[in-house]
């Protein structure tokens, strides 16, 4: 993805005059930026601490 949006975030809709909205609106493939690490294992999730990770208000360690 080279183009940029040329707008401030808008949660999702499209604006019209935007580049990068029309390649998302052609079919073009979103960014994941909070993509899940892959293998995590049961262990990992279950010593998961927040408070020493300096987890944000809402922890998404391990989302799938």
């Amino acid at each position: 993805m080279a183009t940029k949006h040329s707008h401030k975030p808008n949660f999702g809709r499209h604006v019209d005059d935007c580049l990068r909205c029309q390649e998302l609106k052609d079919g073009a493939e979103p960014v994941r930026w909070n993509t899940p690490r892959q293998g995590l294992s049961t262990a990992e999730i279950r010593a998961h601490d927040c408070r020493r990770s300096n987890c944000g208000p809402v922890c998404t360690f391990g989302d799938w």
